[in-house]
């Protein structure tokens, strides 16, 4: 018998404020067609004055307990995927732990930017494997509103706030591609592309929290190309093939990307999730949020395969292969 990470509870949660590309129009020399030919973007959801990370994290993470059927205390370790914490520190984990009334167990962040959930999930699936844990409870959670250089009408349109949330339990299988669970991740960076996606802040360096910059063309390269190549690599490890994938499950940046790598990996876009149109981009939370939402509209179903991948900061790339 082999031992799975399979999920059984998913959840979402985005703040109530939807802000319409219009808004954009008041402030930027910018539009409503200008923001959606460029990314595909049409809203996106802004945390309220107040409204924090953990505070999104914990509500993802109460959807996903009560989709589960599972009380708080029945989780033994909290991963969130984050680059915008609530404090310094403690983690957002320990918060989310706290909101959740989780009193046992323990819990710790992961920052790999917009990859981050991708790297969450494939230490989740490590705890679990391993029999560190039985049940770990990933949140993707952002706030990437408090980060914005609102003069920048590259970068202030593109991004959005909320948060995603799985719960992986460990079960026995038979060791197969047909099991329910992770079948396998791939992860990677390179600190050589650092300038093309960064906070221009932080606590050694400035002292401040920074504000984020970006290389849009130059990243949009890179993007489809390492996408591509993290996908494929996750899927030849466990010996499968492009056809064998019921649904790409992207991280949601940008239409244009997300349509180039569906492209190269040579699944049609009806097969891919997308809800980029409506949340911007979210960063670590896109993918959960997107997973959450693609189960509640009736598209993913219990069996079927799913790849997720995305590229962030770091540069920090990577993909997970996952039977729902």
């Amino acid at each position: 018998m082999t031992t799975r990470a399979v999920v059984i509870g998913v959840g979402h949660y985005l703040p109530e404020r939807v802000v319409p590309n219009s808004e954009f129009e008041k402030t930027l020399d910018t539009s409503d067609e200008w923001i959606r030919t460029r990314s595909g973007i049409e809203r996106r959801h802004f945390a309220a004055e107040g409204e924090t990370t953990s505070m999104l994290g914990a509500n993802a993470a109460n959807a996903a307990l009560q989709n589960a059927g599972l009380e708080a205390n029945d989780i033994d370790a909290i991963i969130v995927a984050t680059s915008t914490p609530d404090l310094t520190f403690p983690s957002v984990a320990t918060m989310v732990q706290e909101k959740i009334g989780m009193t046992r167990g323990f819990g710790f962040d992961v920052q790999a930017v917009c990859a981050g959930f991708i790297y969450a999930l494939t230490n989740a699936n490590a705890l679990v494997v391993s029999g560190q844990a039985k049940r770990v409870l990933v949140i993707g959670a952002e706030t990437f509103s408090r980060i914005m250089d609102w003069t920048d009408r590259a970068t202030c349109v593109l991004f959005g706030d909320g948060a995603g949330a799985l719960i992986l339990e460990a079960q026995d299988s038979d060791g197969t591609n047909d099991d329910r669970g992770v079948l396998s991740s791939d992860l990677n960076s390179d600190g050589r592309y650092r300038d093309m996606l960064y906070v221009d802040g932080g606590v050694s360096a400035t002292g401040t929290s920074g504000k984020l910059r970006m290389q849009g063309n130059a990243l949009f390269r890179q993007a489809v190309e390492k996408l591509t190549s993290t996908a494929h690599t996750a899927l030849e490890k466990v010996n499968l093939t492009d056809d064998a994938v019921d649904w790409i499950v992207p991280h949601q940046a940008n239409i244009r990307i997300i349509q180039g790598t569906a492209k190269k990996l040579g699944v049609p876009m009806d097969r891919v999730i997308v809800t980029v149109q409506d949340h911007g981009n979210t960063s670590a939370a896109s993918i959960p949020l997107a997973m959450s939402v693609g189960v509640t509209e009736g598209k993913i179903k219990k069996g079927d395969l799913l790849v997720a991948e995305a590229i962030g900061g770091g540069l920090a790339w990577g993909a997970v292969v996952l039977r729902w």
